[in-house]
């Protein structure tokens, strides 16, 4: 058994991991990393990034084939098109080696060491890695956890046959038939929109009485009615029983009654869950909040000297999130007097329509005693969402009816994605919807909306 040692070792190269790793070795941090598959993670290799390949393959295929129809409204005609699966997947896989690449490069550059194998721990300062060469020893002075998450499993509809996590659904280099997408929060909307627009009959199961759950049902009304628009059937209050792969059926209960679905595919995303087992961190015997690593404002776990980042440690299980915390714990080990204190975290959901919501949405800002005031302002206004041909959706402030302090900001719409960090920065920055009304806005943008919500709020709206 070879022994290394090294001042801090970052145990999972993803979003997280390999953030806090090259931080670390930026600041002159002796640093290794050890990561059992390419560095990125599940964002980078089979999450995120995957998705929003397939998301704009399925796109541009969708364009296309609406301008065969004859309906184009921009009279563009073209002939009836055809998509060849193996060569998109061959180009998403492409896409993900160059960020995957790149990531490595980043890492030699800042002078960090990165161990390729399964690393399992021994104690709060020792890690056990198995490599192709045999078994690694590596001593630390501080333990940085990163190991993410990995999709939930139903003891009814176990992941194997046709039966797919997200992972399997973003590497099918054929088209099913039929797809059943058993859970409808983001990430069987955004893949099961996908198969739609790629022409695959899709069905949703989402066991709530709308969409999208953790948002509130204005936000999601938009992408319901797109949904519906492209053929997908939404099936809610509905919970999956059984499978049966013979006949390809799916069997699900709705409204107390039984029903039975054909599907090729099934595509379950109910949630994810924190990898602990596989790298044996309940040797530690820390501290937990529920299924996840209890951490404080520092990322510290309960014991000294050993930190967590990104999803092992909770809600929202967000790329972004995880990187911020990276940088804070790497901050600290290079001895920077740093805590977690962010007042916004943004979420965007990749649905079509696009969906943001960054800050408090109205009525967790009601539950926190506030006096809010919610102003609204409708894409169909927008002489940008005019020209993208798509007016379906809003942008909508929330903000304390006194004193116009910015809670909160969500939008739905084409496009809206890249309005994220706007919305962001303004609630970080403690803005009011006076300086969002007085801040100049390009025209003509779809920036320009947040500018109108704000004027709206203000009782000074110009284009509604």
């Amino acid at each position: 058994m070879t022994d290394l040692s090294c001042k801090v070792l970052v145990l999972g190269a993803g979003p997280g991991g390999y953030v806090c790793a090259i931080r670390c070795g930026q600041s002159g941090l002796d640093t290794i990393i050890v990561e059992k598959a390419a560095p990125g993670g599940t964002c980078l290799n089979v999450g995120c990034i995957p998705s929003k390949a397939l998301i704009h393959a399925a796109e541009q295929f969708h364009t296309a084939r609406s301008m065969a129809d004859g309906h184009s409204a921009l009279g563009i005609f073209v002939a009836e098109p055809t998509i060849d699966m193996a060569r998109t997947v061959a180009w998403k896989d492409g896409v993900v080696r160059q960020l995957t690449g790149g990531v490595s490069g980043l890492l030699r550059k800042a002078g960090v060491r990165r161990i390729d194998g399964l690393g399992r721990i021994v104690d709060g300062k020792c890690v056990e890695v198995q490599t192709r060469d045999g078994t690694l020893r590596i001593r630390c002075e501080s333990l940085v956890i990163a190991t993410g998450s990995r999709p939930v499993e139903l003891p009814s509809l176990p992941f194997g046959g046709n039966i797919l996590s997200s992972t399997e659904a973003l590497s099918l280099t054929e088209l099913p038939r039929s797809l059943a997408v058993v859970g409808g929060g983001y990430i069987g909307l955004e893949i099961g929109t996908a198969y739609a627009k790629l022409g695959v009959n899709v069905s949703v199961f989402e066991a709530q009485p709308h969409i999208l759950p953790q948002y509130d049902e204005e936000l999601s009304k938009p992408v319901l009615a797109r949904l519906k628009a492209l053929g997908v059937k939404v099936h809610l209050r509905a919970v999956a029983e059984s499978y049966d792969h013979s006949t390809r059926m799916l069997t699900t209960r709705i409204n107390d009654q039984q029903h039975q679905t054909e599907a090729e595919k099934v595509l379950v995303t109910v949630g994810r869950k924190p990898v602990l087992d596989e790298a044996a961190v309940n040797v530690l015997g820390l501290d937990m909040n529920g299924r996840y690593l209890r951490i404080d404002e520092k990322c510290r776990t309960s014991m000294r000297g050993v930190y967590a980042i990104g999803d092992v440690t909770g809600e929202p299980m967000l790329a972004h999130r995880a990187m911020a915390q990276g940088e804070i714990v790497a901050e600290i080990l290079a001895g920077h007097n740093v805590a977690w204190d962010k007042r916004a975290m943004p979420a965007v959901c990749f649905t079509d329509p696009e969906l943001v919501v960054v800050g408090l949405l109205p009525d967790q800002a009601r539950a926190e005693g506030h006096d809010v005031k919610a102003s609204t302002y409708s894409l169909r206004a927008n002489g940008r969402a005019l020209t993208l041909e798509r007016q379906d959706g809003f942008v909508r402030i929330v903000h304390e009816r006194q004193t116009g302090l910015v809670l909160g900001i969500q939008a739905v719409g084409e496009g809206c994605a890249e309005m994220a960090g706007e919305f962001s920065l303004a609630i970080e920055m403690c803005a009011t919807v006076t300086d969002i009304a007085a801040t100049v806005h390009a025209h003509p943008t779809l920036g320009e909306t947040v500018q109108e919500a704000a004027l709206m709020g203000l009782g000074k709206a110009l284009h509604a």
